[in-house]
């Protein structure tokens, strides 16, 4: 069986995402390790409580040799602009979910609005990432 592990967001600052994503959205840390072999690499993951076979790599975005300065520099627009994928949340109840956010700090781009799918708000990371919190209708909970 092939199952989904891990997904990945580029970050511009692994500190300050891995803040945000912790005391902000509440995940907590899964692994935090720098491997000085690999030039001082930083292999950073979070996930949410009570879900521990899934995790977000807070990815830093590389730098040349691994990519030149152009595409380097296109990575970070993109996900500047929100445009380098989304991570998609749920919740049992978004209002609640997007009050306590708002709490921590979170400044939401969307309100919670009903939708056909169920209950939606957006908001951004640090980076620009963009971040859905979603309570799905219950009769598309398990599709």
């Amino acid at each position: 069986m092939i199952r989904i592990a891990r997904a990945q967001v580029w970050v511009h600052d692994q500190d300050a995402a891995l803040d945000f994503y912790t005391s902000k959205v509440g995940l907590e840390v899964r692994s935090d390790v720098t491997l000085s072999e690999m030039g001082d690499f930083r292999w950073l993951t979070v996930g949410p409580p009570g879900q521990d076979d899934v995790s977000l790599v807070l990815m830093a975005i590389p730098a040349p040799p691994m990519v030149d300065a152009a595409t380097q520099d296109e990575i970070r627009n993109l996900t500047a602009k929100g445009f380098a994928g989304t991570v998609f949340l749920t919740t049992d109840d978004c209002q609640a979910s997007y009050q306590e956010l708002s709490a921590r700090g979170v400044e939401f781009t969307e309100t919670p609005e009903q939708r056909p799918y169920g209950i939606d708000a957006g908001f951004r990371d640090p980076s620009g990432n963009s971040i859905r919190l979603t309570q799905l209708a219950h009769d598309l909970a398990d599709v």
